[in-house]
């Protein structure tokens, strides 16, 4: 799949993937899956997916209202047979059950409302489309979320941080041998994390086509395809460049187009950039669970607080909706609530 680009490598992946998934729905599922395609992403449906065949598994094995029948059995009319008790005892199951493998799953506030909002889309679905005379999904209550405190480093950790990854001080054992083959490269991806805000698959999407180094800038293929040009620092063009010169030594890489690779000379995955952020940030942090997505976090404070401009991190972090960004980056701090108290006049100045 070389010649395809990152995203389409992962969007047939995933496709194949939802192909596997059906077998374990009902036949009519199809439609539902069919129909939302133009909307959603593959990530996006096969999430669906797996949320619908648990949803349906729950259905058979853990109440009676398909007693006898099989998932394949089932018919769009059976989606009736639902009552909005059934959904409360399937959110209270969400809570903890075992899965095919037999290991215990648990899902706390928002792992319970994805799953919920799965099966809400597909009633939603059948009933928009007049083949069920109810839709009694859209009467469950979602579970109440609760803000989480955005977890990101201080400026003297991120400073502390690239010094770690840079001469590997507190590593042990087997990362303290790997650290000199992976050192540059780890340098490279962690100031682009912490230097742009990247999400983490974007990070690993990257070609090196994508780089230009006359006007510091990526090209950067976010969310649903969409393609974006993203600009960095002096500071970013000097690990970036120090990384693709020792990379340029490897006669394995020739034809490899990815930015960043792995030992094995293929393009690195998001669970191996995620290991290596976590690996270094618990030697900076042990009490902060840092992860790539953290580092975007981080970022986009900084560049909040650089600005003041909201609709400027939008942008650049990629937010389709700018109240997404508000909820999490603009929260007014002491001082800012200080100084306005002194900017309003109750009476003209004499």
């Amino acid at each position: 799949m070389k010649n395809q680009s990152y995203y389409n490598e992962q969007k047939i992946k995933n496709t194949d993937k939802l192909r596997n998934v059906l077998k374990d729905l009902p036949d009519f599922a199809y439609d539902f899956f069919t129909g939302i395609e133009n909307q959603t992403s593959a990530l996006t449906r096969l999430n669906y997916g797996y949320d619908l065949r648990l949803f349906f598994n729950w259905a058979l094995n853990e109440t009676n209202l398909f007693r006898g029948k099989t998932m394949y059995d089932l018919e769009v009319k059976d989606l009736e047979k639902f009552h909005p008790t059934h959904f409360e005892r399937y959110m209270s199951y969400l809570t903890s059950y075992t899965d095919e493998n037999g290991e215990i799953v648990t899902n706390g506030e928002r792992g319970k409302a994805r799953k919920i909002a799965s099966v809400r889309s597909f009633f939603k679905y059948y009933f928009r489309h007049e083949m069920i005379s109810v839709d009694l999904a859209s009467k469950i209550e979602m579970p109440k979320l609760h803000e989480k405190p955005i977890i990101k480093l201080e400026n003297d950790e991120v400073y502390k941080f690239i010094n770690i990854v840079e001469n590997g001080h507190g590593l042990e054992g087997h990362g303290k041998g790997y650290h000199k083959h992976t050192k540059t490269r780890d340098v490279a991806i962690i100031t682009l994390l912490l230097g742009t805000g990247l999400r983490v698959s974007e990070c690993v999407g990257l070609n090196l086509s994508d780089i230009d180094f006359k006007i510091n800038a990526i090209r950067v293929t976010r969310k649903g395809g969409n393609q974006v040009i993203l600009y960095f620092s002096d500071e970013v063009k000097v690990a970036l460049y120090d990384w693709i010169e020792e990379r340029s030594r490897n006669p394995l890489l020739l034809d490899e187009p990815a930015l960043f690779t792995s030992l094995q000379n293929k393009r690195i995955s998001t669970r191996a950039v995620e290991i290596l952020v976590k690996k270094y940030a618990g030697i900076v942090t042990p009490l902060k669970h840092i992860t790539p997505h953290k580092l975007r976090s981080t970022y986009g404070t900084r560049l909040y607080q650089a600005t003041q401009d909201i609709y400027i991190v939008a942008d650049v972090l990629g937010h389709k909706d700018v109240n997404t960004t508000k909820k999490h980056y603009a929260a007014i701090s002491d001082n800012i609530r200080r100084n306005a108290s002194t900017a309003v006049s109750l009476r003209p100045e004499e």
